[in-house]
């Protein structure tokens, strides 16, 4: 296969979305005639899979801030010929809709990244109609745990208590526990209708190869620095990658745990 354009609709599942969006998927009621709003497009899983599942009589709109998230989904639903799947560049904190527009609203792992969650969910209870169903995917705060120890103990290890309380800042920032979602969601006016809690693991052959993955470059490595005084970051990193290889030596490989929490509500009335 080339890699013309006609051949990227089959490059369709990112891997670190998949496991969040199929269990999304899973959890949704399918109906037809629906407007439905995406908070948190990235790259158009699922919101574009869903749009092709509900077929012509539903609308699935998308949100999304970047630029470039904007730019892959107008490709993949013009490739796709997916006519009922409209993006628009914009902030979830203001969601440019009237009142009780969606029938459905979904986040896979979005909800995780926006400025503002409480404004978010209240954006969400105003356009969604009475008892519309909003499911939403986020990770945890014990995400790749594994490597988060080995961050500690070298903070320690470098007298970086300072550091240590930014990190936990960090982790407590972007991954809520479920406890404090449930109760956010339910302040925000939607009934927990259930919660289910998932898993799946990240594997390596060693800490370097884990460092230099490509997407934890991308997503994760210039967070964990901004922990750290600049004059600190390379030798703290050189630590951390040398106790992550020691660990892979031990048990054969790195494996990294990533649970997650599937959230299933509706809008109460």
């Amino acid at each position: 296969m080339s890699s013309s354009p006609p051949s990227i609709i089959y490059d369709d599942l990112p891997f670190w979305s998949a496991p969040f969006g199929m269990a999304l998927l899973d959890t949704l009621r399918m109906e037809k005639d629906m407007n439905v709003l995406d908070i948190g497009s990235g790259s158009g899983f699922p919101m574009l899979e869903l749009a092709g599942r509900l077929g012509g009589s539903s609308v699935v709109y998308g949100i999304d801030p970047s630029e470039d998230s904007i730019a892959m989904i107008m490709a993949k639903k013009e490739l796709k010929s997916i006519p009922n799947a409209r993006i628009i560049k914009g902030f979830a904190e203001e969601i440019p809709f009237p009142d009780a527009y969606f029938n459905l609203i979904i986040s896979n792992n979005g909800l995780n990244n926006v400025s503002n969650q409480d404004q978010v969910l209240a954006e969400c209870k105003r356009v969604s109609e009475p008892k519309a169903q909003m499911v939403l995917t986020m990770n945890l705060p014990e995400t790749m745990i594994e490597f988060y120890r080995v961050f500690e103990n070298a903070l320690k290890e470098f007298n970086l208590s300072n550091e240590l309380i930014k990190l936990k800042s960090h982790i407590f920032e972007k991954r809520k526990p479920a406890g404090f979602l449930t109760a956010l969601i339910e302040s925000s006016g939607f009934d927990i209708l259930s919660v289910k809690t998932h898993e799946f693991k990240l594997r390596y052959t060693d800490g370097t190869a884990f460092l230099n993955h490509f997407f934890i470059r991308k997503a994760f490595m210039d967070p964990w620095k901004s922990v750290l005084p600049e004059s600190q970051i390379q030798v703290v990193f050189k630590q951390i990658e040398e106790n992550l290889n020691l660990i892979a030596a031990q048990n054969g490989e790195l494996s990294m745990s990533v649970p997650f929490v599937c959230i299933d509500c509706e809008r109460s009335t």
